[in-house]
Formats: structure tokens, sequence, C-alpha cells
């Protein structure tokens, strides 16, 4: 039986960290949880990550530098932004994964309804080919 393709998910709220947890399951992920940027980095070394959940806003670290090791680390699969940030630092940040070369998703507005990750999380699941909303 193949494995599920794995998520890496940081975010330092518990209680936010497990309902995406929860919803990446339902849609056929394998997730793991990193709270910090120590636990990130040993996981995604470890894990291997097919996509990353990313919160812009973590303690100590901020989100840019996240989405500057995942390009330094030729992460090849897509970044998902979640944050409670402004929509405008959202679509800065999103621009600027672009720009460093990663695949970037969404983002999503912090609190996110299931009704809109799902269907995201479906959608960048390895080997799904999005289909045409015309």
């Amino acid at each position: 039986m193949p494995s599920l393709p794995r998520l890496l998910l940081i975010d330092d709220e518990p209680a936010l960290a497990d309902y995406m947890a929860s919803a990446a399951r339902m849609c056929g992920f394998d997730p793991a949880i990193a709270a910090d940027e120590r636990s990130f980095h040993r996981l995604y070394e470890e894990q291997q990550p097919a996509v990353v959940v990313l919160d812009l806003g973590m303690p100590k670290t901020d989100g840019v530098e996240f989405l500057r090791y995942l390009s330094e680390h030729a992460f090849a699969g897509p970044v998902l932004i979640v944050s409670g940030f402004d929509r405008r630092v959202l679509e800065s940040a999103f621009r600027l994964g672009s720009a460093l070369g990663l695949t970037m998703a969404g983002p999503l507005e912090k609190p996110v309804l299931l009704a809109d990750l799902e269907p995201l999380l479906i959608s960048l699941k390895p080997g799904v080919i999005p289909t045409d909303p015309r």
C-alpha cells in the first residue's frame, strides 16, 4: 500500500495546528506539526514533505525566514500560507515566495474555515490535477 504524502505544518497555536492537521488527514495527507523553527527544520529534514503549510506569525522567526529556508533547500512542493495577518501582508509573502522560486498556494486568512481549507488541500495533493473551474 503506498504511503500518504507528507504535509509539514508550522503553527504556534496548538488548537489551530491540530485542526489543520485533522483536515489534512481527512484529505489524504500524513501531517506533521512543528511549533517552532528548530522543530520545523528537523521535521523538514526527516520527513521530506510533499506540502508545507506555513503560518507567517511565528515567535522569534517570521514566515519570510521559512520561505527563504524552503527556497535554499530547493523545496519543489506547494507552500500554503495560512495566517492571521492583514491580506496585504499575506499577498506580499505570497509574491515573495513566488519570486524565490517556490510554488505558492493560498493564502488563507485565519480563522480558517474547513470549507475553504479542504478543497485547497485536496488540490495540493501530489498527483491531483486541478480541475478548470470554467
